[in-house]
């Protein structure tokens, strides 16, 4: 028997704050606009905002400060 790895794409929720890491869209992030092909985020220190295809899995869920001071 091999062992495989299983992925299922992220269901994101408008108005949820996520963290995405080892990624060059790291940082913390808004959820704003979600459709069935797009994710809007927003960048709650700049403000800036990004649409992008789907693209995250979830890899864990912690309670923790939010957005993350150096």
């Amino acid at each position: 028997m091999s062992k495989i790895s299983v992925f299922k794409p992220f269901v994101f929720e408008l108005g949820q704050k996520i963290r995405i890491e080892d990624s060059p869209r790291s940082g913390d992030w808004e959820v704003i606009g979600v459709t069935d092909h797009k994710v809007t985020l927003r960048c709650p220190i700049s403000k800036k905002e990004f649409t992008w295809s789907r693209f995250c899995y979830l890899s864990d869920e912690r309670e923790q400060e939010w957005p993350l001071k150096d």
